[in-house]
């Protein structure tokens, strides 16, 4: 790797716009909330189903309004056959496990509820399968292909609770996944040469467009996928202000106590030194003098 550079802030453009930190998040929901894509999906997940269509799939993304409540990427069913959940990610984590975990309870959960599924009662219910992907958009250096919750958590013993994912690279040709996987490393690529900028999105847009990258998607929808990317007040630029300021607040607390520290200690040191000189036989006037003080003060030294 070469030399490593300090990232440029998220700083407003000429029209007081910022781009999201989770900009191509952000994309990845939108262009899989269009059926078309949702399938095209679908396709590059399972080829080798050449029957089903738009009308079959059933967005199940879990879109929680609740600040504290959890919400995932792109979520679908094809009819009931399976459950589908796809989450992008561009800094490798395992953690990603326990969030699948957690979407997949809840999706399994919405699932049985709406389908009025009685879970207490002696006749099994049936479910539909599910399949755990996620789409790595950062530098692949020894990631396997596929993670599991039992080997990475449990040093590979068997446990209770499992859950394995199956990790795409991008590495197929052209398909809706290799596209998002190149909008993205090309969106990183403008945002090292000019910020979280406008520029750096309306760049990503035009040069996608040039390479044949999700060419359709930001054709068609060019000023939405602006719009998504951009913010008027970005949430983690204001939360970055705000460590700042607080930074800057505590800075000057610590300052001002160092500095009433340090001067009370002086004075201290003025007292002592004051009343030696007055054992001394040295005039009150003459102590002032020497400490640069007003001849009240002295007598202030001498009360307290």
């Amino acid at each position: 790797m070469g030399a490593k550079t300090r990232k440029k802030e998220s700083v407003p453009d000429k029209q007081g716009l910022i781009v999201r930190r989770t900009a191509k998040d952000s994309v990845f929901c939108n262009l899989f909330s269009d059926k078309r894509y949702l399938l095209q999906l679908y396709q590059a997940l399972h080829p080798e189903d050449t029957e089903t269509t738009e009308d079959d799939l059933t967005d199940i993304t879990i879109r929680n309004v609740l600040t504290d409540g959890i919400y995932n990427d792109v979520g679908f069913r094809n009819k009931d056959k399976v459950i589908i959940l796809t989450e992008a990610q561009s800094t490798w984590s395992m953690n990603i496990l326990i969030r699948m975990l957690l979407y997949l309870a809840e999706t399994y959960h919405d699932y049985f509820r709406k389908t009025n599924a009685d879970l207490y009662s002696s006749k099994k219910v049936s479910m539909p399968n599910a399949e755990l992907y996620v789409i790595f958009t950062g530098k692949r250096m020894n990631q396997p292909k596929y993670i599991s919750l039992s080997e990475e958590f449990f040093h590979g013993q068997q446990c209770s609770v499992e859950v394995k994912a199956k990790v795409l690279y991008g590495e197929g040709y052209k398909d809706i996944v290799s596209q998002y996987v190149e909008f993205s490393k090309i969106y990183t690529e403008q945002v090292k040469k000019h910020g979280y900028t406008r520029k750096a999105v309306l760049e990503t847009i035009r040069i996608c467009k040039d390479q044949d990258v999700l060419t359709e998607y930001l054709k068609t929808r060019e000023r939405e996928v602006v719009s998504i990317m951009m913010a008027l007040f970005d949430e983690e630029y204001i939360q970055q202000a705000y460590r700042h300021r607080l930074i800057d607040e505590t800075t000057k607390e610590v300052t001002e106590a160092v500095t009433k520290e340090m001067t009370d200690k002086a004075i201290e040191k003025e007292k002592k030194l004051a009343k030696k000189l007055y054992q001394k036989g040295f005039s009150l006037e003459d102590i002032a003098e020497v400490s640069e003080v007003s001849v009240e003060v002295v007598k202030q030294w001498f009360d307290s």
